[in-house]
């Protein structure tokens, strides 16, 4: 018999209806993203870039890789790299939460701190100098096509099939911009008139996962023509929208779900008869230490 390995495992999460946050006509869809293996959306391109690069023979096991990540990439690229023998390098603001560093400790990461002022662009530029100096290889999620490629070939065939093609907006927090790139590449090809939507934090909110970056640091996987329309996310909607969809819905997920569910329902209350399917990007658990879940939030 054919067992399954934990690789299988990823991909085809369920799409839900939302039951108490629905709005007039329309139906608002969650996509499941933390029953990947991993706990996110970023188990996807994880092993897309690694399984890409090891077919044009760019990497071995037995390398050194290694990576600038806010959380959710590195403990996907923790988990695939002890799936396939790799050593892990994950550069990282120390602001990050506890769980995802612990997370990829377990996996066999060794972890790299910049400050928090340094943020990720700091960890950016880090990861660029240790490369530079032959420390590891780099898969550069930023700028790699592999990984919106993993969204064009199962993120955004899934949503279709899910939703019997009828979906007509997709919301998605952006980051490295590789989910919604790859899902707009493959949606947009079976019906030009689906609207995505993208996400970015207003000026001054740090939501875990929601980059709004300098020019100078925008990842060049990223194509304007692709996104139909971005909205600001403020800070205080993302978290207090995170809670609805624990308290309303039942679904225990990040802040950048929160601010994915928030930009659906700003959707919703413009349209009449929509489906409009958005991210929830990871499992709330890893967030459990930053207080925004704690009882006096509620």
């Amino acid at each position: 018999m054919d067992y399954p390995t934990i690789e299988s495992t990823i991909g085809h999460t369920p799409l839900v209806r939302l039951k108490r946050l629905q709005v007039g006509s329309n139906t608002l869809l969650a996509k499941l993203e933390g029953n990947n293996p991993a706990g996110s959306v970023k188990d996807r391109p994880a092993l897309s870039m690694l399984t890409h690069a090891e077919m044009r023979g760019e990497i071995a096991p037995g390398d050194t890789l290694i990576e600038a990540t806010s959380g959710n990439t590195g403990i996907a690229l923790a988990m695939a790299a002890a799936i396939r023998g790799y050593q892990m390098i994950l550069i990282m603001p120390e602001s990050a939460s506890s769980e995802r560093k612990q997370a990829m400790a377990a996996y066999g990461a060794r972890l790299i701190e910049v400050t928090k002022e340094q943020g990720m662009e700091g960890a950016r530029d880090l990861a660029d100098d240790m490369i530079a100096r032959g420390e590891g290889k780099p898969l550069n999620q930023f700028a790699n096509h592999d990984n919106p490629l993993a969204h064009f070939e199962t993120t955004g065939p899934e949503l279709w099939e899910q939703t019997g093609g009828n979906i007509t907006h997709f919301v998605s927090s952006m980051g490295t911009t590789g989910t919604i790139m790859g899902v707009s590449r493959y949606l947009k090809s079976k019906n030009e008139s689906i609207q995505i939507v993208g996400l970015q934090p207003e000026d001054g909110a740090s939501i875990a996962g929601i980059r709004r970056w300098p020019e100078a640091y925008r990842p060049s996987i990223f194509e304007q023509s692709r996104v139909d329309r971005i909205l600001d996310i403020g800070q205080q909607e993302a978290e207090e929208h995170m809670r609805r969809l624990a308290r309303e819905e039942g679904i225990l997920a990040g802040i950048s779900s929160g601010g994915a569910l928030a930009g659906a329902l700003r959707i919703a209350r413009e349209v009449d008869n929509a489906v409009i399917a958005f991210i929830v990007c990871d499992r709330g658990d890893r967030y459990l230490s930053t207080g925004l879940y704690a009882p006096e939030q509620h």
